[in-house]
């Protein structure tokens, strides 16, 4: 079975053609992170408008680049949620005139169940369940993925996600947008230990987490060197700052993987991609004697083609949709499909 699938749910204009939800055809990406950067973050309108140029000439190179016409794609599949809306709506408008058009399959994918799902492109042997740990620039949390669409979260940050964090601090130790690369090349300048970063707990949920306050340290800390002249260690700091997401996140995946009884664990979402929580997870999991999934780099960040994986076991759990399918700027991971 092959699915043309789609992706904007950010900056990232993506289509996709995956097969049998275990094999990339064709993955085409239009990165929007130069134009941001000027503004240090993501315009929203500015990213719809450039998903509204793109998406077109994307899809002909992704059929192209797959060596498929229209009349082999057997069903579209696209990010209907969660994201930034206006971004969202475009690529689910267009998704739903190709389907209607061709008189195939729409399949509403959840952007964080696509991020999970890019681990069984990488990983052909990768079946459920499983713990899966979704750490991006707009979610972050550990879920218990019990079968293909069966996900129950387990834990989430109450407040910011680690990725954004990533950006805020990147953006006050003047590094470009994205920040999640150049701080990981910063932080690997040095050992750190300078300065005492906070660590929140959450009073009767174990798994949760919370961010707000780490990113909030980081900026005061920041600005305070700067009001005063006092030298700041960026490199320092920078490590500091990624020690302590990484102590917010791997714990709570050990836990969750002994509260499951699990073996292993699949890491999800842009911030997998730092060196040091990739290593940091690698170590805990070896600890334990659990299998540790990390996608490549390219599968996490936002593609269509993690869309199209997840995908197809959506259509085989009979979860397609009509014309009425709506787009939505926040919904949880677990909520029914449309």
């Amino acid at each position: 079975m092959k699915i043309l699938a789609f992706e904007s749910s950010c900056d990232e204009t993506a289509a996709a053609v995956v097969e049998d939800g275990r094999k990339i055809l064709s993955d085409a990406i239009a990165s929007q992170a130069e134009m941001h950067a000027l503004y240090g973050g993501v315009v929203p309108e500015i990213a719809s408008r450039k998903h509204v140029e793109v998406i077109a000439a994307l899809t002909e190179r992704a059929l192209a680049e797959a060596g498929c016409t229209k009349d082999d794609i057997d069903a579209v599949a696209v990010t209907y949620a969660p994201g930034l809306i206006g971004a969202v709506l475009v690529g689910l408008s267009f998704a739903k005139s190709l389907a209607y058009a061709w008189g195939v399959p729409l399949i509403p994918v959840h952007h964080v169940r696509g991020h999970i799902a890019a681990n069984y492109l990488a990983f052909p042997d990768l079946e459920p369940p499983f713990l899966a740990l979704a750490i991006s620039g707009g979610n972050t949390l550990i879920a218990d993925v019990r079968d293909y669409t069966d996900i129950r979260v387990l834990g989430a940050t109450r407040d910011d996600a680690a990725g954004e964090c990533f950006d805020k601090a990147a953006r006050v130790l003047g590094l470009p947008y994205p920040g999640g690369k150049p701080m990981d090349e910063l932080a690997q300048q040095s050992q750190g230990g300078v300065y005492p970063l906070p660590h929140a707990r959450v009073t009767g949920a174990e798994l949760d987490m919370s961010f707000s306050g780490l990113k909030t340290a980081v900026v005061n800390l920041a600005h305070h060197a700067q009001q005063v002249g006092e030298p700041l260690d960026r490199a320092a700091l920078a490590r500091d700052f990624t020690e302590a997401v990484s102590a917010e996140l791997v714990p709570r995946a050990i836990r969750a993987l002994e509260l499951t009884g699990y073996h292993k664990l699949a890491a999800a979402g842009g911030v997998a991609a730092n060196t040091i929580i990739r290593a940091q997870l690698q170590a805990a999991c070896d600890a334990r004697g659990c299998r540790l999934y990390l996608p490549p780099l390219s599968l996490c960040g936002d593609n269509g083609a993690m869309i199209g994986a997840q995908g197809y076991y959506e259509f085989l759990a009979g979860h397609t949709a009509g014309m009425e399918l709506n787009a939505y700027a926040t919904r949880s991971l677990d909520a029914p499909a449309p």
